[in-house]
């Protein structure tokens, strides 16, 4: 069974890191390395993963030399991994256990490169581990089949829900953006050729409206997507015009959930 290799950036979050990483360690699949890249912070997160790290060999942090933000956390992260597939969960996220399995089948059965699932939305005040979690009825859902045309008028990949294949497709990093570097990746990933494939069952959770994320204010991504659809997709103005339209009113559609 291959090697999965997981993606946690890590900001003063030492009241959430220990149930997402206790989530990842304990899936059906349990053939993974937890790569972390403590982001600078200044609470308890660097002694907690230091515990981690104790009490299991498979955690695996690492101190940024600098404050970057999450896009240069996951790099540094990803530049580390040893696995055949890179997988992604922020520090105040959930895995549900089977979730890395039942991926794998679907690479495996598909051919895809690139997948994902739907997941679970919480409020910021879940603080529950993985293992207690009860559904509740809030879904965002993903769609079977995601092509590039389809992803450029909406970001269809939840970060924490998504895998990519690095045995054939070499090890990819997230562009330099201040916002948006998950969304730039999934786009450099299929420009190529890929597609996308999803499962319908939730396996993650993913808490929402958390405390100082830009992600939450689904207009304050504009800028972003611009900066995306054109210096990184070096789209036309016209075709620019219409993705970012489509995709801000996706993202509001995705915040009433």
């Amino acid at each position: 069974m291959p090697l999965v290799s997981v993606v946690m950036p890590v900001h003063n979050s030492a009241s959430t890191v220990g149930s997402a990483v206790r989530s990842v360690l304990a899936q059906t699949h349990g053939d993974v390395e937890v790569l972390i890249t403590d982001d600078a912070s200044t609470d308890d997160s660097w002694d907690l993963l230091m515990e981690l790290a104790r009490q299991d060999e498979r955690v695996l942090p690492q101190a940024a030399p600098e404050q970057g933000g999450a896009g240069r956390a996951r790099n540094l992260a990803m530049e580390r991994a040893r696995g055949e597939w890179i997988a992604f969960l922020d520090a105040d996220d959930l895995w549900l256990p089977g979730k890395v399995e039942k991926q794998l089948d679907l690479g495996a059965a598909t051919g895809a490169l690139l997948t994902h699932t739907s997941y679970y939305k919480m409020g910021a005040e879940y603080a529950g581990e993985a293992a207690d979690f009860l559904p509740n009825g809030r879904v965002v859902r993903a769609r079977a089949r995601v092509s590039y045309r389809a992803m450029l008028l909406q970001d269809h990949i939840g970060c924490l829900t998504a895998m990519y294949s690095r045995k054939a497709l070499g090890t990819r990093l997230m562009p330099e953006m201040r916002r948006r570097q998950d969304y730039a990746l999934w786009l450099s990933i299929m420009r190529d050729g890929v597609e996308a494939r999803g499962l319908s069952e939730p396996l993650a959770v993913y808490r929402s409206g958390r405390a100082g994320s830009l992600s939450s204010n689904k207009l304050s991504l504009v800028p972003y997507n611009w900066e995306l659809y054109r210096q990184h997709e070096a789209l036309s103005v016209l075709r620019s015009v219409g993705a970012l339209a489509g995709a801000t009113w996706a993202s509001v559609r995705k915040s009433r959930i």
